[in-house]
């Protein structure tokens, strides 16, 4: 009976798994959504043949690197904000938000001032094929200035997900990929008088899409519902504390994402295109598959951080091990599926993508790879999004750079040498046991508990509780 009244909520089971697909669903989407942004933009750069496809995966990877740490630190936001409702301290719930978007536009500038010039240089280290740094310089420098606007709409994800409204993320994100689509069309093949940029015309096509998101993100958070609330434009002042408690907790974050999916795609890359530009175009494929596949195993894993920071908050942590069960038996069943449909379909998949029949060949031993690793990615995801929850992120942090740096780095240059005959697949096979040692570090640390000893508020006093009601539903 006690039990029962940990676990239900305003008669909501907070367990259950209808709760959680409940919250998962919405974010789900979106990250569904700009996945397939990502993706369409691949097909029709592919239209333009083997040299653009090979170009604009390496392009997009590098830009990710400088953006992957400000995602990952951002999601501390979403761990102050679902921690702080669960407070009932709704005012600060907002204030994260801003300090959070300070931070974000201060880190892209300078990002950009650096970054910019050094463009050709890093493709060139990275051993790119000549015929495709071009292009992928070309690309990579509108992704530098998308991420400017795209602090916005990091932000308001975590934002909207930690006070469990991420429909709001939802529809702003599906606004932002059908202006995307629309305009890539228009753009890459010069359509209804448009010229014809190309590759150029996806990067631009990417930066108007986030525009018209970030621009939705903000008018919600901002309007008069928000406002009443949160607060929302009543507590715009910088605050040096509250600044500090998000770097603190999300610099580790930040470093984790940027080792574990940036830098670890970067590697990975550097390795297959010794091999050619047939395949690095084979490994774009794959991962586009991979990318599409994983994102809604990211959307559970944000889901699940904000329940978990929300049941923190009540000092209710008990539960917090419930809900990521729910989570990750949902996360498995869905990922070996995927990956049964990569081992049957794998000819197929990679058809769709090239008619080239050597980079078809590469392809399809990759895609046997990338249904073992992604059983363990979604691992790593949801202890990760739970972790995060409670504001544990220096652990997966650590694991993710041995992976990235010790397994994938060193052991994909063994796996060259040693069994040079594997060819680009042997990358990939060190890629595979860098998925599977982070997964388990995860799983581990997790079921070690320690996470329930932080205290992200123990300096302050409890927050006055505010009616349950008070929250827009």
């Amino acid at each position: 009976m006690v039990e029962e009244k940990i676990q239900i909520s305003n008669g909501v089971d907070e367990t259950s798994l209808i709760y959680m697909l409940k919250l998962a669903a919405p974010t789900v989407m979106t990250t569904i959504s700009f996945t397939i942004m990502q993706f369409v933009d691949r097909v029709m750069v592919s239209r333009l043949g083997t040299d653009a496809l090979a170009a604009i995966l390496p392009a997009g990877v590098v830009s990710f690197v400088p953006s992957s740490f400000a995602i990952g630190a951002m999601t501390s936001l979403s761990t102050f904000v679902s921690q702080s409702l669960g407070r009932g301290d709704r005012r600060d719930c907002s204030n994260y938000f801003w300090q959070m978007t300070y931070v974000g536009f201060a880190y892209f500038v300078v990002v950009l001032a650096i970054v910019w010039p050094a463009a050709p240089w890093i493709f060139k280290m990275m051993g790119q094929p000549e015929g495709v740094i071009n292009m992928e310089v070309i690309y990579f420098r509108i992704m530098l200035y998308a991420h400017l606007v795209a602090v916005i709409n990091y932000a308001g994800t975590q934002f909207f997900v930690g006070i469990h409204r991420p429909i709001i993320t939802l529809w702003a994100s599906l606004c932002g990929q059908v202006t995307n689509v629309v305009v890539n069309y228009l753009l890459i093949f010069g359509k209804f008088g448009f010229p014809r940029m190309e590759i150029a015309g996806a990067g631009w096509g990417t930066f108007i899409g986030i525009a018209v998101a970030a621009g939705v993100n903000m008018v919600v958070f901002l309007g008069g519902n928000m406002n009443r609330t949160f607060q929302s434009r009543r507590v715009v002042s910088v605050n040096p504390g509250k600044i500090y408690d998000l770097l603190k907790v999300g610099l580790p974050a930040g470093f984790g994402l940027t080792t574990n999916v940036a830098f670890w795609g970067v590697i990975l890359l550097a390795l297959v295109g010794r091999f050619g530009k047939e395949a690095l175009a084979a490994t774009s494929a794959a991962l586009s598959y991979t990318s599409v596949a994983v994102m809604p195993i990211v959307g559970i894993g944000t889901a699940l951080t904000a329940a978990v920071g929300k049941t923190i908050g009540e000092d209710r942590k008990n539960l917090a091990t419930k809900q990521t069960g729910v989570c990750l038996r949902i996360a498995l069943v869905y990922i070996g599926l995927v990956g049964v449909c990569f081992l049957l379909f794998r000819n197929a998949l990679m058809a769709f993508w090239s008619s080239d029949s050597k980079v078809i060949e590469i392809g399809v031993n990759i895609l046997i790879c990338a249904a073992i690793y992604q059983v363990f990615h979604a691992v790593r995801v949801i202890y990760d999004g739970s972790l995060r929850g409670a504001g544990d992120t220096m652990w997966p942090a650590a694991v993710s750079a041995l992976g990235a740096i010790m397994v994938l780095g060193l052991g994909g240059l063994l796996m060259l040498k040693l069994f040079p005959s594997l060819g680009a697949v042997g990358p990939w096979v060190a890629a595979t046991s860098s998925m599977t040692l982070v997964g388990l570090a995860n799983r581990w640390r997790f079921n070690s508990n320690r996470w329930m000893n932080i205290d992200l508020f123990k300096h302050r006093p409890p927050a006055v509780p505010v009616a349950p009601d008070a929250v827009v539903e």
